[in-house]
């Protein structure tokens, strides 16, 4: 039966193919695809950790036997003779074996999908004793994640497949069917694994339009849908499904009409990207001749290519917290973070890359499995320059690698949420001082400029004191957005008031842009404001320059800079900042 699923549109396109669940675990489970030549290894893999489990279950039991009656209940006994049968359930090790060999799944990620599988099937179940036995199940499959944990690394997922129509793929089932991820969520680190993968798309339970893994969706330039609630909980493993990225809307067992109609969307998407590529090598000038500065925003250093591929102009925003993210605490050290920023630099080949340092906290922690929740408040505690100055040591490894990157190109380096004079002072006797640890080594450093993040409302109030001390400013619309309202921007159930188009929001970022210009500092969005097609005209009007986004948006942001007139957008521009109401003088 056909149901529908509504969350948040965070990245454009339609995709069509099978569900993949990623079910949760109390356990941290790795998700990612092995080589065919693995399938052998990861098997056995499986039958060692659950054979562990059952010599373990067996001592158990062993010393169950030789205690007295008052000291080992039968129910305890018969709770491992439950465990131990279940452990040699074949549905549950044909299942793991099924995933692992036509999916291939890694170890663990094919047994959480079987402990899905049948996990419904007790669901189903009328005998509340058979249903409750699914708690006994999830035991079982951890005791075996227990093993399992650590025993091997991520390895890169095969190459898509091919696309073909959905006719066809419906007409030959042996063919290789686009797969859609659904999860209740997923971290920025999960998402780097994704990145590569065959998914055409994805839709988590949880998560805003400018969460961090929405932000990596679009520069993965897939479809994709958050905060869609019960999604992980409604759709089944390998149910067809459709994920319509600019509606926010996910259909499940779609009938032929819906499929036909979607089917017809999905090749008028492409048709529209092999037009806007045909602007890739045109120069960004509005109408009336103002030059127009399109920068990328990448996580990695393999990102580099395709910034270039999208005709960008260097990189405006590199998130150096993706290197520390998922590293279970054990953070890069120098020599490997700047031969991750060489390979970025030289993969821009001689264009000027942003490098931000560290941003972590809130919602991106260090590490997703085990992250503080002491703090009730993270976005509002130790993160970004807050983090990095309260632990110098890390902060200079991070800058002197930076400054050794700069030897082999355009280096600018950027300050995540700077709001204190004395955080500015302290953060470029850092940067100092890591230039004299440089110089007492003899180790060669380039020259950088050096540029603040406008991210708190305090700093753009601040504006003028920030000019005072740095070369540029860059505005990061998510987070000011996010300060400014009072609004989680990775909780869906406020996301409705998240609002890039309040008057105050705006105010503080025209403000901004006006004083950069007034006093011939250059100024750049890096934000998710400046790939938004919507809000181009209007940063135009205010005097905006310089726009740096994921490389997927680039060449839509071109064609509305090629559209516009600049002299005729700032008197437009000025009766939208002083209209109480600004989105409604913005056409949709």
């Amino acid at each position: 039966m056909t149901f529908t699923v509504h969350g948040l549109a965070v990245a454009r396109g339609i995709a069509i193919g099978r569900a993949v669940l990623v079910a949760s675990s109390r356990i941290d489970v790795a998700h990612y695809f092995i080589d065919a030549s693995r399938i052998p290894e990861e098997i056995d893999r499986i039958r060692v950790a659950r054979n562990a489990v059952v010599d373990e279950l067996q001592r158990l039991q062993q010393g169950l036997s030789q205690m007295g009656p008052n000291d080992a209940p039968q129910e305890l006994t018969a709770l491992l003779d439950v465990h131990l049968m279940l452990l040699q359930d074949e549905a549950l090790t044909s299942g793991v074996k099924h995933w692992v060999t036509e999916r291939l799944y890694n170890a663990e990620w094919a047994l959480t999908t079987q402990l899905e599988v049948i996990g419904r099937q007790f669901d189903e179940m009328e005998d509340e004793y058979l249903r409750e036995r699914k708690a006994d199940l999830e035991q079982v499959a951890e005791r075996i994640l227990r093993h399992m944990k650590g025993a091997a690394s991520p390895v890169s997922p095969p190459p898509p497949s091919p696309r073909r129509s959905q006719q066809e793929l419906l007409l030959d089932d042996t063919v290789d069917v686009p797969l859609v991820l659904v999860a209740h969520d997923l971290s920025p680190a999960d998402m780097l694994q994704f990145k590569q993968s065959v998914f055409a798309g994805f839709v988590t339970d949880v998560g805003g339009k400018t969460s961090h893994t929405a932000i990596v969706a679009r520069s993965m330039d897939i479809p994709a849908v958050v905060g869609a609630r019960s999604a992980s909980q409604l759709v089944r493993q390998d149910d067809w499904v459709i994920i319509d990225g600019d509606a926010g809307v996910m259909i499940v067992d779609p009938s032929p009409i819906i499929l036909a109609e979607y089917g017809f969307k999905q090749r008028q998407g492409e048709l529209e990207r092999q037009r806007l590529s045909r602007l890739r090598h045109t120069p960004a000038v509005t109408m009336d001749g103002e030059k127009v500065e399109l920068l990328a925003n990448i996580e990695m250093p393999d990102d580099a290519p395709a910034a270039l591929a999208a005709g960008a102009l260097g990189v405006g925003l590199f998130r150096s917290e993706f290197l520390f993210m998922g590293r279970q605490g054990k953070l890069p050290g120098e020599e490997e973070q700047y031969q991750a920023y060489r390979r970025a630099v030289e993969g821009m080949q001689g264009l000027p890359v942003t490098i931000r340092t560290v941003d972590v906290g809130a919602d991106k922690p260090l590490d997703y499995a085990h992250r503080d929740d002491a703090h009730l408040n993270p976005a509002l505690g130790l993160r970004a320059i807050r983090w990095s100055l309260a632990d110098p040591a890390m902060f200079r490894t991070q800058l002197r690698a930076i400054l050794r990157a700069a030897v082999h190109g355009k280096v600018k380096l950027l300050i995540p949420m700077l709001a204190h004079g004395s955080e500015i002072r302290q953060a470029l006797a850092q940067v100092d001082h890591a230039r004299a640890e440089l110089d007492n080594l003899g180790v060669a450093h380039g020259p950088i400029q050096l540029g603040a993040m406008i991210e708190i409302p305090a700093a753009a109030l601040s504006v003028r004191m920030f000019l005072k001390h740095f070369d540029f400013l860059s505005i990061g619309t998510n987070d000011l957005i996010q300060y400014t309202l009072a609004i989680d921007r990775a909780d869906e159930s406020v996301a409705h008031l998240y609002d890039p188009l309040h008057p105050a929001v705006l105010k503080l970022v025209a403000e901004t842009i006006a004083e950069c210009r007034a006093q011939g500092k250059d100024v750049s969005v890096c934000g998710e404001m400046a790939g938004d097609v919507s809000a181009t005209r209007l940063l135009l009007g205010l005097g905006l320059r310089s726009f740096s986004m994921h490389p997927s948006q680039i060449l839509a942001i071109k064609q509305e800079v090629l559209r516009s007139d600049t002299r005729k957008l700032a008197g437009w521009a000025q009766a939208v900042l002083n209209d109480d109401e600004p989105s409604r003088l913005i056409p949709s």
